[in-house]
């Protein structure tokens, strides 16, 4: 029934590593027997500054967080696709592989569309698909949980300002996009009616191609 449909199980794990990965996929198998769509949403820029002003800590710790996720959860969910004979993956790139003052998260991003379009050609002949989106600036409630710091400083809040001008100036519709509207891009990739797309990384950003 709907209810049944609607029914979701949490998991708490570190998808920075690929332990985690596996306990996340294994839970998930646990509780439905079989997975059919697995979803890539995890990352996102810890610090806005310009790339000069990055530790080496702070490049790997974005690298961390918005690559490695993608990584092992592929890694551990392709196993069980694989041998069902079916699946898509639907991984969360960026428009933000070309824009300003976050470059570690930029590579980060775009090895997340790297993955996609390579690991596509591996998992065809299995019967299990491989897309991304590459969303643009969106506009969300506030978080429970920062992704990082606050701008603190002045010059901190200019170069976080800066992304936000540069994001929607580089959006033909010239604002940014919405939840529904990013939800509505996976929602698509994930179904039956994509079947016949795979390796393709969609822009969902108002025209801006990353």
């Amino acid at each position: 029934d709907g209810a049944a449909a609607a029914a979701a199980h949490a998991v708490t794990a570190d998808l920075e590593t690929f332990d985690g990965g596996l306990a996340a996929v294994e839970a998930a198998v646990a509780a439905a027997g079989r997975i059919d769509v697995v979803v890539n949403n995890v990352g996102g820029t810890i610090w806005a500054k310009p790339y000069e002003h990055y530790s080496p800590e702070e490049i790997e710790k974005e690298v961390r967080r918005s690559l490695f996720p993608t990584l092992w959860m592929c890694r551990a969910a392709l196993p069980h696709l694989i041998g069902q004979g079916s699946g898509t993956i639907v991984n969360v790139s960026s428009v933000a592989t070309r824009g300003v003052n976050r470059v570690p998260y930029a590579a980060a991003k775009g090895g997340v569309r790297a993955i996609t379009t390579a690991l596509a050609l591996e998992a065809a002949p299995h019967g299990v698909r491989v897309v991304a989106t590459a969303p643009g600036g969106t506009d969300a409630p506030p978080r429970a949980v920062q992704r990082g710091p606050l701008p603190a400083t002045e010059q901190e809040r200019q170069w976080y300002q800066q992304i936000v001008d540069q994001t929607v100036g580089s959006s033909l519709l010239k604002r940014h996009g919405t939840l529904a509207e990013q939800a509505a891009a996976l929602c698509f990739l994930a179904s039956d009616e994509a079947s016949y797309i795979t390796g393709t990384v969609l822009p969902v950003a108002g025209g801006d191609l990353g």
